[in-house]
């Protein structure tokens, strides 16, 4: 494959979109992506992303004192025409009655690129994204992750500086989903291109990523790769968004002793989490087992089986009902009595920040 796309960075400086009726779209953002990299802008409906995404690309025009940068060039206020970008849209967008070979070279025909070169171009794309033998079928012949690689290698062929991808997985089913975000990211890899992915599903966001931007009401929350974020959540937002979190209270003695009470059982805590009334556990952080010396004791109100593991509603002493996951073969049984116990490591901090 000899085809070399640049490897640009991007910047995104104090960037913000306010409409006309005065709805804030996007409160000042600060990004950069680095080149060659992949970043996710994550977050549910309406937080900012799509936004975000739109004002890279040119199609829509930020508020005076935003900046935008490819590299050293500022594109804050071109067009979408001269940007070069590259985009991937949820539905596709391919041309039905054209065959996969005349999609890819389609944007390479319009701007005026001669049969030779464009037939060399689109053959590289073909054999990159393993489409070969599928050159004159029609979109409607091929599966879904063959309608996919056909909308990125069209989407690239250009040669743009940054590939934009917008919920290019959310019309899928679930199995198909999980299928294809694999394949996606093998791609992305492979191409080596500056691109920026949005999603509101935060596994297809860590599984291609190599960065995470978690966004909500118009803000970027937390920015770093998925298993910090995952692990060392600065806000309870993310914590929550990036899978499921239980909420552990503390009475003001045992904040001021520096303790978690659990089930009658005393935890130290973390000494950068002492002073906090309230911490977060993951589910799957909870150590449940025989009753032994330092461990609390927890009463199993409800067992769900869920194939790849089990769901455990707990009730313990000093604490809301608890939700912990443990291995599918799991013996314990709802109205089991069990010990209880999590790693002070495995606390995270709950600290609510403005939004």
């Amino acid at each position: 494959m000899t085809m070399e796309l640049e490897r640009i960075r991007v910047d995104i400086v104090d960037c913000a979109k306010t409409y006309a009726d005065g709805t804030r779209g996007l409160y000042p953002t600060t990004l950069t992506v680095e080149p060659g990299e992949v970043i996710a802008l994550l977050g549910p409906s309406g937080c900012g992303k799509t936004t975000l995404l739109r004002l890279i690309a040119g199609l829509e025009s930020p508020d005076d004192g935003s900046q935008i940068l490819f590299g050293d060039q500022d594109v804050t206020y071109r067009p979408i025409e001269t940007r070069q970008v590259g985009m991937v849209f949820q539905t596709y967008a391919l041309f039905p009655q054209m065959t996969v070979q005349a999609n890819i070279g389609y944007g390479l025909r319009i701007r005026g690129v001669d049969e030779a070169q464009r037939k060399r171009a689109v053959g590289e794309l073909v054999d990159l994204v393993r489409l070969n033998g599928l050159e004159h079928k029609r979109p409607a012949e091929l599966s879904g992750g063959q309608r996919q690689r056909v909308a990125l290698a069209r989407a690239v062929a250009a040669r743009p500086r940054v590939l934009l991808l917008d919920e290019p997985l959310a019309a899928l089913d679930a199995k198909l989903k999980e299928q294809l975000r694999e394949e996606l990211a093998e791609l992305l890899r492979r191409l080596h291109i500056t691109a920026v992915h949005v999603t509101h599903d935060q596994q297809e966001a860590l599984a291609i990523a190599d960065r995470l931007a978690v966004m909500r009401a118009g803000r970027i929350v937390q920015v770093g790769d998925g298993e910090t974020l995952y692990r060392r959540p600065e806000h309870p937002f993310v914590a929550e968004f990036l899978g499921r979190v239980n909420v552990l209270k503390r009475e003001p003695d045992a904040i001021a002793e520096g303790l978690l009470r659990l089930g009658g059982a005393t935890l130290r805590c973390p000494a950068e989490w002492a002073t906090h009334a309230s911490l977060l556990v993951r589910p799957e952080d909870i150590r449940l087992g025989e009753p032994q010396s330092g461990w609390g004791m927890a009463l199993v109100e409800q067992r769900v089986f869920l194939g790849e593991k089990v769901q455990l509603r707990l009730r313990a002493e000093s604490q809301p009902m608890l939700m912990a996951e443990v291995e599918r073969d799991s013996p314990i049984r709802a109205g089991d009595h069990v010990g209880i116990w999590i790693e002070p490591q495995r606390l995270m901090p709950c600290t609510e920040v403005a939004a």
